[in-house]
């Protein structure tokens, strides 16, 4: 169940964690229906890979989920999970998405509670520059994703700033 614990097997379905057992046995009936083998006629296309692929991965997401006790500890290996991030990310956003504030020499976003995501231009060069640093050293898988969590300034809620690397920071 290692595998499962990385894959949100919930997605996988289509549902949720707080769905019934019912919901979850609905849901796959239809995923299985709709991506069995049989159904796909033989075919040896790199479409029919993908439904067989897609068939096997739902299968073995509902293994897990249909059973209380087995579903219970995937549950518990998901939560463990959400309490080892370093810090809980509530979206996700690239630099190109954001503001450049003049005044402040800083990037802005807005966050739904009115305040604002603000990330200046010396964290984006430092950001650059120690991506740069990374690509020279062997890059490991973690790495490669990079970037910046960012805080709102008014509420709780933070934000993972990616594709700091721009071309120029002085086309702003």
């Amino acid at each position: 169940m290692c595998d499962a614990a990385e894959k949100d097997l919930y997605a996988v379905l289509g549902a949720s964690a707080s769905d019934s057992i019912q919901q979850l046995k609905h849901r796959y009936q239809q995923l299985a229906l709709q991506y069995h083998p049989d159904r796909l006629g033989g075919e040896c296309s790199s479409e029919a890979q993908y439904g067989v692929n897609k068939f096997l991965e739902v299968d073995a997401a509902w293994r897990i989920l249909q059973d209380q006790n087995t579903r219970r500890q995937y549950d518990l290996q998901r939560r463990a999970l959400e309490l080892k991030q370093d810090w809980p990310v509530d979206s996700a956003l690239y630099l190109e998405d954001m503001t450049w504030n003049q005044d402040e020499c800083a990037y802005t976003y807005s966050c739904r509670c009115g305040g604002g995501f603000n990330i200046s231009e010396k964290e984006v060069e430092e950001e650059t520059q120690r991506k740069q640093q990374d690509d020279e050293d062997e890059e490991t898988e973690e790495e490669a994703h990079g970037g910046v969590v960012v805080c709102c300034d008014t509420c709780s809620l933070s934000v993972h700033v990616t594709g700091l690397t721009l071309p120029s920071l002085t086309t702003k």
